[in-house]
């Protein structure tokens, strides 16, 4: 298996056409077919459907792109090390975290870091939370921003950030005249939420529930900027993490607090494996400050709480919460 048929299974996923694909590589089209033929060969089984020009790929090759993508993306990693060695160069700082943390603290904690240490290259990537606790387990980056939980093992959280969910509406509506919002206030009216089953979603459905609230439809989306676009556009209101809220404002859209708590914990990672190095530390230092910041309302939790945390969250009845916390200043 060699990369250059990687790169053409890549570029043809990414195009759609083998023509496409060869214009993106700067090959010839047969170059490119000839690459996926060898692929499929080695294999033993089909990556596309062809369907004249254009071709379709098959659940297999679906299943291995991301695999092949991740290869790919640690030789294009490879390649510019190589390149930063022969100049002398520093190694980037590398960095996975959700699309909330990615827009709305990390480069706010950028800024900062950069008013106190040279970095001269920085890669970010936003990705699904186990997507970013796997780039971490696997080495691919050096630290990892995501929500709880973040139990896995083989990664060392450091910190854990907490701050309360907020409401957003859109800034001609009524209820942005009020200081706070009730739930109650969601009722008749579509909700804006995430889909992810397993982060904040259920604690929002279960505030819902609680509170007897039926709304009138919903809207799911994977991106907290993709929910303050909804409520701009008068789709609906929104009960969201608050780092993208708050780190990144949309305009036409205002924040209230909630009539109850509904914390959205996040915190930052790094191999346990390897030890971190003293920008990775720096960078870890520096998100937990911009977090505290932006968020007006947040709590500091030691990373050592991080079970007693969850157990809290999800209705361990005879746990408590004790944590050694502080507000980060």
């Amino acid at each position: 298996m060699e990369i250059r048929q990687l790169e053409a299974f890549a570029a043809v996923m990414s195009a759609g056409s083998v023509t496409a694909a060869g214009r993106l590589l700067g090959r010839s089209q047969p170059a490119v077919s000839r690459s996926i033929q060898e692929l499929e060969a080695e294999i033993g089984y089909p990556l596309f459907q062809r369907f004249g020009p254009r071709v379709a790929p098959t659940r297999e090759a679906s299943e291995l792109y991301q695999d092949v993508e991740r290869t790919l993306a640690s030789l294009r990693q490879v390649k510019s090390r190589a390149a930063q060695i022969a100049l002398n160069a520093p190694p980037p700082l590398t960095i996975a975290a959700t699309s909330a943390l990615a827009a709305g603290l990390v480069p706010h904690a950028l800024a900062r870091l950069s008013q106190t240490h040279a970095i001269e290259s920085v890669h970010l990537r936003s990705a699904a939370p186990e997507q970013v606790v796997d780039a971490v387990l696997n080495g691919m980056v050096d630290m990892g921003v995501s929500s709880l939980p973040l139990e896995h093992r083989g990664v060392l959280v450091h910190w854990i950030g907490e701050s309360a969910c907020v409401a957003a509406v859109r800034a001609d509506d009524p209820l942005a005249r009020s200081k706070r919002i009730a739930l109650s206030d969601f009722g008749g009216r579509r909700l804006v939420t995430m889909q992810n089953p397993y982060r904040l979603r259920p604690r929002l459905d279960a505030a819902f529930a609680q509170a007897g609230v039926r709304t009138a439809g919903v809207i799911e989306t994977n991106s907290s900027l993709n929910a303050l676009g909804a409520v701009r556009a008068g789709l609906g209101l929104a009960v969201l993490e608050p780092v993208t809220a708050r780190g990144l404002p949309v305009e036409g859209v205002v924040l209230r607090p909630l009539d109850i708590r509904i914390p959205f914990l996040f915190g930052v990672i790094t191999p346990e494996f390897r030890p971190p190095g003293a920008a990775t530390l720096a960078a870890a230092e520096a998100l937990m400050h911009a977090a505290a910041e932006i968020l007006p309302d947040f709590v500091l939790h030691d990373a050592s709480q991080h079970g007693a945390i969850l157990q809290t969250l999800y209705g361990e009845a005879d746990e408590t919460l004790n944590p050694t916390e502080e507000h980060a200043t």
